[in-house]
């Protein structure tokens, strides 16, 4: 039904957090409009129902909102930036009123009916939009920034304070627009992404070559792209190869080398040469796709800090109200107090009591930071995890594709009877093995390529796979097989070999001919190479236990966890193993990580207080449950994240404590009577772009 149909719009011009709130209230009024959400961080609106752009903009017409469709392609000329004069011509009228009347009021030097009257045209010209707005929520008893500014500028005209009330109106102007300014310098790392992508790709269909809009290519289309461009879409190399850049998506700027067969993605730098991919994914599919949309939900999820921040800005505001009623009335009425003085001073305590810069310290510095992490290759779901990261204890790490590379590799060959050759085994055994589809068969093939020797186009005839054991095969008459020992007859030699590949915890295969064994080989899956100085990292940190947990056997375990340096191993264990194991962690430890493939570590992942899928560029699985996914095989990037979490946790302090002990120094200053509107709005101004610009540090962390 149409009323439940569900759209998104990109906005520009949203200033503030309250100012976000405040539109989110005016969309949800508008006939057709069943449900509606802003996302603040990502400057993103969510409407379920039917509505114009028009009637959007109209609802944030007090913020200068603008409102696009978030799949108009054609961005960049339908929201024209408009000029600085347009956007601000009230405010500049309003400055030179202002200096119109002070140059009046020092070459007439004395009191003149010009100066109030250019002071008050001012004040109504700089302020018209911000009375309306101020107005209209007073009568709502909504008490926001706009309603308390208009109340302390109405009441310093009433008492005559006109130089002040205008100069307040400018200074709230200049203050809104640095706070926009800011906001959106934050969201910069999100329009980027949304922007890596190219927005059409020339495509070959029925043997023409043409250039389209990347949402009308199909699955299965063939792309063509050249040295230098970028991937539209995600797809399958099917002729060609080139080093491609993936940085866009894993944040690693060095590039991969890509041929037929592999996978590539949208976003991606073709640097070298020439590729035809076939399309696998609709444009709103693509794994690029997918970063965007989890980056913004993350920045638009809150975290404990902003929770608690505006839980209490809630309570602060009518405190405010209350302490700045109190202090109008009190002084004069049981003190003797002058009124005028003490009405003075209770405005002021409105302005400066305003919560702008407390509500805007925790989202901004969260937005930050989910966007710097995003720009490294790390995707994290949302605050409450960003948060978490900082105050872990205990990490725990899946050992097979985590801490090592995920697949075997050869590290022995000994031939056993000299009378044969070395290079003339591996080449028959390459044979044999390019018709098996295991693991070690790869890996056998694999150690081939890297010394160059190429594979004799010899077919076999009868070959056969034996289940559990290995395979068999005839070369040019003989049948030769490889796999365990029990397809040979016992050998003290060979036992002897093979024992001491055993007891370096390396998987062994034979070769050879029914009479005999020929050649065994030794295989091992290998430690990555940043495990050892990522687990160095993290005990530097402050991690208290790192701890590797696996369903392989002791011996291996033991191997690994020396090579890596991890204070713990525990071996043979199942995946409801795994789980137990995080519980119990955290019943000493408090706050635990797992990290693992996103796969076969699911509850494992799912329990820990920090659930981190690794090594899974692309996979939908790790995306959608992981509450963080390293999107390159990078280990390294694990202590970058936690120290990107602890600077946010230390700014998001700093911020809230700035806020607030401004405030109390600004208050403090009405009991000697020396608060003014000067110092009040120069003390909210400043404490909201000082929390604003410290929150935006975050995106310079390395």
């Amino acid at each position: 039904m149409a009323d439940k149909e569900i759209h998104h719009y990109r906005l520009t011009g949203l200033s503030c957090t309250n100012c976000s709130a405040k539109f989110e209230k005016n969309v949800q009024a508008i006939e057709g409009v069943s449900a509606a959400k802003v996302n603040y961080g990502a400057a993103k609106l969510t409407v379920t129902g039917h509505v114009s752009v028009a009637e959007l903009e109209q609802a944030g017409a007090f913020d200068k909102i603008k409102v696009r469709p978030e799949q108009d392609t054609n961005s960049d000329t339908t929201h024209r930036q408009t000029s600085f004069w347009r956007d601000n011509r009230s405010q500049l009228i309003a400055v030179v009123l202002i200096i119109l009347a002070f140059i009046s009021q020092w070459c007439i030097g004395e009191p003149h009916f010009l100066m109030p009257v250019l002071f008050v045209m001012a004040i109504l010209v700089g302020g018209y939009a911000l009375f309306i707005e101020g107005i209209k929520d007073l009568i709502k008893f909504e008490f926001s920034m706009a309603t308390l500014m208009t109340i302390a500028i109405i009441g310093a005209t009433l008492i005559g304070d006109f130089a002040e009330g205008a100069v307040v109106v400018i200074l709230f102007a200049i203050s809104e627009m640095l706070e926009g300014y800011a906001a959106e310098r934050a969201r910069q790392s999100i329009s980027t992404l949304v922007n890596v992508a190219p927005k059409v790709a020339t495509v070959r269909r029925n043997e023409l070559e043409q250039t389209i809009a990347v949402q009308e290519i199909q699955i299965n289309d063939i792309m063509i792209i050249k040295p230098g461009q970028k991937i539209a879409m995600d797809g399958v190399v099917i002729k060609g190869d080139s080093a491609v850049n993936q940085a866009a998506i894993t944040g690693e700027s060095l590039p991969v080398d890509r041929r037929i067969g592999d996978v590539v993605f949208a976003g991606t730098l073709n640097e070298t040469g020439y590729l035809e991919v076939q399309v696998t994914k609709l444009a709103s599919d693509t794994t690029l796709a997918k970063i965007i949309q989890l980056v913004e939900s993350a920045q638009g999820e809150r975290a404990p800090a902003q929770a608690f921040v505006d839980k209490f800005a809630k309570i602060y505001t009518p405190f405010i109200i209350l302490l700045a009623t109190l202090i109008i009335i009190v002084p004069p009425l049981f003190f003797g107090g002058d009124w005028q003085r003490w009405f003075y001073q209770g405005l002021s305590v409105l302005v400066v009591g305003c919560p702008c810069s407390l509500v805007i310290s925790t989202p901004v510095s969260i937005v930050s930071a989910i966007a710097n992490a995003a720009r490294h290759g790390i995707l994290i779901k949302g605050g409450i995890y960003l948060e978490e990261i900082g105050k872990l204890q205990a990490i725990a790490f899946d050992k097979t594709g985590t801490l090592t590379e995920g697949k075997p590799t050869v590290t022995d060959f000994v031939v056993v009877d000299e009378r044969y050759n070395e290079t003339d085994l591996l080449q028959k055994i390459s044979v044999l093995e390019s018709y098996a589809q295991h693991p070690l068969a790869s890996a056998i093939v694999e150690e081939n390529q890297r010394r160059g020797i190429n594979i004799i186009q010899t077919s076999i005839e009868n070959f056969q796979s034996i289940t559990g054991r290995g395979v068999r095969g005839d070369i040019l008459g003989t049948t030769y097989f490889i796999g365990s020992a029990t397809l040979f007859s016992s050998n003290s030699k060979i036992t002897t070999i093979a024992q001491a590949f055993h007891d370096q915890s390396k998987t062994v295969i034979y070769f050879g001919t029914s009479e005999q064994v020929l050649a065994v080989i030794a295989m091992q899956d290998t430690v990555r190479q940043m495990s050892q100085q990522t687990i160095q990292e993290l005990q530097s940190l402050g991690i208290q236990e790192t701890v590797m947990l696996t369903g392989d056997n002791q011996a291996t375990a033991n191997q690994i966890a020396k090579e890596v340096g991890v204070s713990s191993v525990k071996a043979n264990l199942m995946p409801a193993d795994k789980l137990q194991e995080i519980q119990n962690l955290q019943a000493t430890f408090g706050r635990v990580a797992m990290i693992g493939d996103g796969v076969n570590d699911a509850p494992a992942l799912a329990v820990a207080t920090v659930g981190i899928a690794m090594g899974v560029v692309g996979t939908d699985i790790a995306l959608e449950t992981a509450d963080v996914t390293l999107m390159g095989d990078d280990l390294s990037k694990l202590p970058f994240l936690i120290r990107l979490s602890r600077s946010t946790l230390r700014t998001i302090k700093q911020n809230i404590t700035f806020s607030l002990v401004l405030k109390v120094i600004a208050l403090l200053l009405v009991i000697p009577g020396w608060l003014t509107l000067w110092i009040a709005i120069l003390a909210d101004m400043g404490a909201t772009i000082i929390v604003t610009l410290n929150g935006i540090r975050l995106l310079r962390v390395k």
